[in-house]
Order: structure tokens, then C-alpha cells, then sequence
């Protein structure tokens, strides 16, 4: 039954025509592998806030380093970028922060040639999932960027769930009419992007009843959608946070649907 009411779902809201808005929408913008991975971590790292805001801050960033955005971050003097970036607020993200961020994706383009090169370096074999690479990668940006990234792009060594860069890899990584992909890293390393649209869904299907929206509760999401889909477990992200968004189902008539279930108490299906 939830396997065909998700595919159903997938079916019908898993388009392109549906993304906007949607900071992924930039990315297609882009042909070029290389620059995409750079569009990717910009707009996935600026992912928080009002998306209206989410999309006008992507987009000054990406016209301040745009036609070539790889090009931009090598090959440019970055003691210019303080000074092109000194007016840029994104809520808690100033100028100082793009700049710590686009010297951490500089050194690791200097290192490895692309990000997906530098990514791969920390994939060890035995790995059941992205968390061990993401802290080996979040690490190491942190360390060329000379600074704590942060908030632009937090560890899960400290528990958070990390949702904009399982974003950010769910794009590099899926390939479907939505997610572009280009990596070569296997979808089934890949682990739920953890919103308060997916984490108030999961709750209701029974996914979880952790209160917490942080790693945890992401592992136990995504171990949930593996037994469902093995390969594929974050399949069905994009179609299920459009309920949050559109029209077309609300998240409380597709729970009810799938579970038949309509009591609720506290925000869970009971």
C-alpha cells in the first residue's frame, strides 16, 4: 500500500514544471558539471529562511560569479572577493561568509580538480551511508577555508541533521527528471534531507515519533525508506516536501490516506 501510494505520489508531483521555487532550479542553469557543483553548494548552503529571500540571495551570489562559476573559484584573486561580496546578507550569512566558503571549495578544486573528486576521497569502502565521508568532507573545507564554516555548512559530528547538504547531494547524486545527478557515488548512500516537511510527514506515517529533527531522526527516516527502496532511499524527498508546498494533497490527506487513520493527537497519527 505505501509503496504504491508513494510511487503514485512520485508519479505525479517528481517533475521539473514543480520545482519552482526551489533553490535547484538554479542548477539547471548550469551544462557544466563543474560549475553545477559550485552552484549546488551555493544554493544548498544558502537553503534556510523564506524561500523568496533563499532565492534572491542565490541569485546575487551566482551573478557576482557567473557565466563560469568553477572558473570564478579557481582562477580568480580571491583579495577581491572580500570587497565584492561586502554588501551581501543572507540572515545569519554575510559576505565574510561566502568568501570562507568559496576559499574552502578553492582549496579543495586546487587539491582535487573537482568537488565530486574531493567528496570521493573520503568514501571508504565498508561505508553504509554519506555520514562518515560528509565529516571528512566538511572537515577538510574547514581546514582549507581557515575558518568554521558552520552554519553555511554544519558537520554531523555535532548531531545535525545536515539537510542542505543532503540536499546538495541528492542533486549531485539522483539522476531523474528532478535531480540532475552527474556523481558517480551510488544512491543508496544517500540519507533523507530532514525538513519540518519531511520530519512532520515521517511522524504521521509512523516513520518516527522522535521529537527531534537532527541525525538520529534522519537515520531512523532513511532506514525506514531503505526497506523500501535499498538503492534508492531518498526517492521520493522532492514529491513528498511538495505537500507541505502545493495545492494538490495536503501532507495530513496523503497520511490519512496511506494509514486510513484520521485521530491525531499532538501532531501524530495515532
Amino acid at each position: 500500500m505505501l509503496f504504491i501510494e508513494l510511487e503514485k505520489l512520485y508519479k505525479n508531483l517528481n517533475r521539473r514544471k514543480f520545482v519552482h521555487p526551489d533553490p535547484l532550479e538554479f542548477l539547471y542553469l548550469y551544462p557544466n558539471q563543474k560549475d553545477r557543483e559550485i552552484v549546488g553548494l551555493v544554493a544548498s548552503s544558502l537553503a534556510y529562511g523564506n524561500v523568496k529571500q533563499i532565492l534572491k540571495s542565490v541569485k546575487k551570489v551566482l551573478d557576482l560569479i557567473s557565466p563560469n562559476p568553477f572558473d570564478f573559484i579557481r582562477f580568480s584573486n580571491p583579495e577581491n572577493w572580500r570587497s565584492l561580496f561586502q554588501d551581501f546578507k543572507h540572515r545569519f550569512a554575510v559576505g565574510d561568509d561566502v568568501v570562507s566558503l568559496f576559499l574552502g571549495m578553492r582549496g579543495l578544486l586546487k587539491k582535487y580538480s573537482s568537488v565530486e573528486n574531493a567528496f570521493k576521497s573520503h568514501l571508504k569502502t565498508g561505508d553504509e551511508n554519506i555520514i562518515p565521508v560528509l565529516s571528512g568532507f566538511v572537515g577538510e573545507m574547514n581546514q582549507l577555508s581557515k575558518n568554521d564554516l558552520g552554519h553555511l555548512i554544519p558537520t554531523p559530528d555535532k548531531g545535525s541533521a545536515c539537510k542542505r547538504l543532503m540536499l546538495f547531494l541528492r542533486w549531485m547524486i539522483r539522476n531523474d527528471e528532478v535531480d540532475l545527478g552527474g556523481w558517480d557515488i551510488p544512491s543508496s548512500y544517500l540519507l533523507i534531507p530532514l525538513d519540518s516537511h519531511m520530519h512532520y510527514i515521517s511522524k504521521g506515517l509512523g516513520f518516527t515519533s522522535r521529537k527531534s529533527a537532527d541525525m538520529k531522526t534522519v537515520i531512523q527516516i532513511t532506514e525506514v525508506f531503505k526497506k523500501i527502496l535499498p538503492d534508492d532511499p531518498v526517492k521520493y524527498d522532492f514529491a513528498l516536501t511538495r505537500l507541505g508546498i502545493r495545492d494538490e494533497l495536503s501532507r495530513d490527506d496523503f497520511i490519512n490516506q496511506v494509514t486510513g487513520l484520521t485521530s491525531r493527537e499532538n501532531g501524530i497519527i495515532k
